[in-house]
């Protein structure tokens, strides 16, 4: 009996019941305990509430699944199976992602595989709905993430957010706070209105400096207010 059958086989039990955390061996940083079928159970769940987040399932998220998490073509028919399953338990998406997150919170690398996992799926027809976003936005934070880091992994699949800070800034998101704050200060010479002045800009492009330079300091703030760095300067 392989994995996929083992699912369908205790599926109730793995999709619908808490299974009791087992110890984990310390020596695998970026894969999840080899024998953790609840782990398998739990992505699988994750995967097709994702799926089923803007209200239907469509082949090419299901193929996006088995690719993502390397099934074997064999395995195609236990897959869909599985995953119409998992979409039928009463188990919110929301326990699946704190199961795993708890057990798996010193492999913060297994996780944003995972994540990585459920944007792929989420991109595969092509657009992403707000409410594909509110359920990735609640994994990321059932698994510890913060919210720069979500930006991040976000930023990786979809591109960048025009109003996200790092990318007013064009700072990497895990740049060193010391970089960040150069960057800025070298944005705000540049572009102070003052400045944009003296150095022969028409005064009708006062109002447009004003603007740019609230937008720069608004996105350091940001930053700084995420880093709980309130206080820096």
């Amino acid at each position: 009996m392989n994995m996929w059958q083992r699912l369908i086989e205790s599926g109730k039990r793995l999709f619908d019941v808490d299974v009791v955390d087992e110890p984990l061996p310390a020596d695998l940083e970026c894969a999840p305990d080899p024998n953790d079928v609840g782990f398998t159970a739990a992505v699988v769940g994750l995967g097709a509430k994702m799926a089923k987040a803007d209200g239907r399932v469509t082949d090419d998220e299901i193929m996006v699944f088995s690719r993502v998490f390397q099934t074997a073509p064999k395995d195609a028919a236990a897959v869909r199976r599985v995953f119409n399953l998992a979409q039928q338990t009463v188990r919110g998406y929301e326990s699946y992602a704190r199961k795993i997150g708890r057990k798996y919170a010193a492999r913060p690398c297994l996780l944003e595989g995972v994540l990585d996992g459920l944007f792929m799926i989420a991109t595969a027809d092509g657009v992403v709905t707000e409410d594909e976003l509110t359920y990735l936005q609640t994994v990321a934070t059932a698994f510890g993430f913060s919210e720069a880091t979500f930006r991040r992994i976000k930023a990786g699949h979809m591109g960048p957010d025009r109003d996200d800070p790092y990318h007013v800034l064009g700072v990497a998101h895990d740049a060193e706070f010391d970089e960040i704050r150069r960057v800025y200060r070298r944005l705000m010479a540049d572009n102070h209105p003052d400045r944009v002045i003296q150095n022969g800009a028409p005064r009708e492009f006062e109002t447009a400096a004003h603007e740019k330079a609230a937008t720069i300091t608004s996105a350091y703030a940001r930053i700084r207010a995420e880093r709980g760095l309130i206080a820096a300067n």
